[in-house]
């Protein structure tokens, strides 16, 4: 038909084979080039390296020290700090290559690829000898609040005095390296950022095997950092007392928790304090457990204070404190005759210093707005009613101070180290480096450094009293005791978590300081004696009265101190 004529044929393409002697030439071919590439990889790999060799060598090797940067993962301290971590990453033994998160070989898995196919043993001595140290992976960090039942038994309270105390204990400050110690030796981070022991102790240290980088003991400090090591370091820890008031329970839900907070005990763990904190006592006494803090009062403030049971309520309530949707209301009892009339105050708020813990009124500050009402006067200090419109740190103590009203036992804004004024006005005749210079040096003169959230390794030389007893031993004497403290750290590990049920004979008082964990050979705060404070001295005359929001409001009694009858000492 014309269609078929017009149609065009379709046709298919066949590989055409040629015949060399009875034998298709095209596989012969491939063969040989095959064979040719073998030939020349095994010149190359074999020791017949030219020019071309060496620079592919060398570039191979640079491709292969090339890494990507891991997340690096901070410390818990706070205090400062600061913030610890609760895992620790796989130990690796010797020959175990740590498997990377993503699947991927790691860099000395791909180094030995080469060397396992060059068959060349005097590459692979050279390669062996120049290796260096391996990181494992860092771990991953658990998301939301992380203490538990092995964080509360660590150690135990007792009562005495009208003080709550910790049974002094071991404790494993745990820390990935810091971006700032990578390429330094660990010698030179203990001498910069961790003096509150001298050199010779960590060396005693090293030596009684606390001290441990990537879950192996560390042999030498001289050893370097680098991004993603995982340090251990296990030290005898003791905590200052604090008030032996109870945390009482206010109101409990599905939800939250309200609790009424004694002055002198931190919300959570920070500096010197971990078990002597709001969140340790709830778990311990109350069997409340995973609690998030909804908003913070300082240690020194008593008061309302409330924590989410869950990470949602937390998110929702924490967006209302955003919203301004809630309202505090604090009392406090204030020097002097504070006006009748009420009194609002808006001086902008500067941090002097975040590690001591010290604000003032500058204009360089953040706003800040207090409105303050007088309710009583008894003739020589007032009670005021405060309410904060913002969330600054220290704000009514500070706003108070700039007033001419500072809280009546407030050991920071109203001490003398502020002048003849004590920073009424905003006047301070000195500049803020002798200001931190004064306040370290008076509270360290009453043993009181703990108001200021610091112990004495955190003071320059130049504000240490050479007067003050010094815990600081020999580096010959330290040498001695290592032996010792090694010794008993295998009896620290199999001894009783729980201290209360030990019962042992009078005559063993010995044996019972070498069990329970409360005399340490390298501790230097075991061969102090501090004077306890009274209870009186652990209570500051700033609490938080009220707490309203959105569907809920919480009350709180009022204190002894703000009542009318109170009399002064």
């Amino acid at each position: 038909m014309p269609g078929d004529v017009l149609r065009p044929r379709r046709r298919t393409w066949r590989p055409r084979v040629m015949w060399l002697s009875g034998r298709p030439w095209l596989p012969v071919l491939v063969q040989g080039c095959f064979n040719l590439r073998r030939l020349i990889a095994a010149c190359t790999w074999g020791g017949c390296r030219g020019p071309m060799a060496e620079t592919s060598s060398t570039g191979a090797e640079g491709a292969a020290g090339l890494k990507t940067p891991a997340q690096q993962n901070g410390d818990v301290s706070g205090d400062a700090s600061g913030e610890l971590l609760s895992g620790s990453p796989e130990p690796v033994g010797p020959g175990v290559e740590p498997a990377r998160e993503d699947g991927k070989p790691t860099q000395a898995s791909e180094e030995q690829a080469p060397v396992a196919a060059s068959g060349s043993g005097k590459r692979k001595k050279r390669r062996d000898a120049t290796r260096e140290r391996v990181v494992p992976p860092p771990k991953k960090r658990r998301a939301g609040v992380s203490f538990g039942d092995e964080h509360f038994a660590e150690t135990s309270y007792y009562f005495e005095g009208g003080l709550r105390k910790v049974r002094p204990y071991y404790f494993d400050f745990r820390t990935y390296c810091k971006g700032r110690w990578v390429g330094h030796s660990l010698l030179h981070v203990f001498s910069t950022e961790f003096r509150a022991q001298p050199l010779a102790y960590y060396e005693a240290a090293v030596r009684a095997g606390r001290l441990h980088l990537n879950e192996e003991p560390v042999q030498d400090l001289n050893i370097v950092l680098k991004d993603n090591d995982f340090l251990r370091n296990r030290v005898h820890r003791h905590e200052p007392p604090v008030t032996a008031e109870p945390v009482r329970l206010l109101a409990e839900n599905e939800d939250v928790v309200v609790v009424d907070k004694p002055s002198s005990i931190p919300v959570h763990p920070c500096g010197r304090f971990r078990h002597n904190t709001v969140i340790f006592i709830l778990g311990k006494e109350h069997q409340l457990k995973e609690l998030h803090p909804l908003h913070r009062l300082d240690r020194l403030t008593s008061g309302v204070l409330m924590f989410a049971k869950t990470a949602a309520v937390s998110e929702r309530i924490h967006e209302q404190v955003r919203d301004r949707q809630l309202e505090k209301e604090y009392v406090c009892r204030v020097e002097g005759e504070f006006p009748t009339e009420e009194v609002t105050c808006k001086e902008p708020i500067l941090v002097v210093s975040y590690k001591v813990g010290v604000c003032r009124v500058d204009t360089r500050g953040k706003p800040c707005e207090t409105v303050f009402q007088r309710l009583s006067y008894n003739g020589h200090s007032s009670v005021v009613r405060c309410l904060p419109l913002t969330g600054r740190t220290h704000q009514i103590r500070v706003h108070l101070q700039f007033l001419g009203h500072p809280i009546l036992n407030d050991p920071i804004y109203n001490s003398v180290a502020w002048g003849p004024s004590r920073g009424r006005g905003g006047h301070i005749p000195k500049t803020d480096e002798e200001l931190l210079r004064d306040l370290v040096a008076e509270h360290q003169a009453k043993q009181s450094l703990d108001v200021l959230d610091l112990c004495e390794g955190d003071l320059s030389p130049g504000l240490i009293d050479s007067t003050a007893p010094s815990s600081e031993l020999g580096k010959d004497h330290l040498e001695e005791l290592a032996a010792s403290a090694q010794k008993m750290d295998g009896v620290v590990d199999a001894a009783p978590q729980d201290l209360d049920t030990m019962a042992l004979a009078p005559g063993k008082a010995a044996e019972t300081d070498f069990v329970n964990r409360e005399i340490d050979p390298l501790c230097a705060e075991c061969r102090l004696v501090r004077q306890d404070p009274l209870p009186q001295d652990l209570v500051m005359f700033l609490h938080a009265l009220r707490y309203k929001g959105p569907g809920f409001e919480y009350f709180s009694p009022m204190p002894a101190w703000a009542q009318d009858d109170w009399q002064e000492d």
